[in-house]
C-alpha cells in the first residue's frame, strides 16, 4: 500500500497556500514550524525543516552519550572559550 496523500488547495490573492490539516498533522507541522520550499522543474515541494531538538526526540538513535561524557565535553568547550580570551 502506498503512503501517498493527495490534496488540492487554493492560492490566495497574496499567493498564500494553506497546508491541509491532515497533511500538517501527518508531518508534525504546527504553527511556527519551518518548512523548506523546493522548486524542481514544474513542481513545488514543501517539506518540514527538522532542527536538532526534533532529531533528538524523534530521529534515529545512533549512539548514547551519558551525563559524564556530556559534562566532560562541556568542560573542554568552556576551557577553549576561556583560553581564547
Amino acid at each position: 500500500m502506498s503512503d501517498v496523500l493527495v490534496f488540492e488547495a487554493r492560492v490566495s490573492r497574496k499567493r498564500l497556500v494553506t497546508i491541509p490539516k491532515a497533511a500538517a498533522e501527518k508531518l508534525g507541522i504546527r504553527e511556527g514550524s519551518r518548512v523548506r520550499i523546493v522548486v524542481e522543474n514544474n513542481r513545488i515541494i514543501i517539506e518540514p525543516v527538522r532542527d536538532a531538538f526534533w532529531y533528538a526526540l524523534h530521529g534515529p538513535k545512533i549512539g548514547y552519550v551519558g551525563f559524564k561524557e556530556l559534562e566532560e565535553e562541556s568542560l573542554r568547550e568552556q576551557e577553549k572559550i576561556e583560553n581564547s580570551s
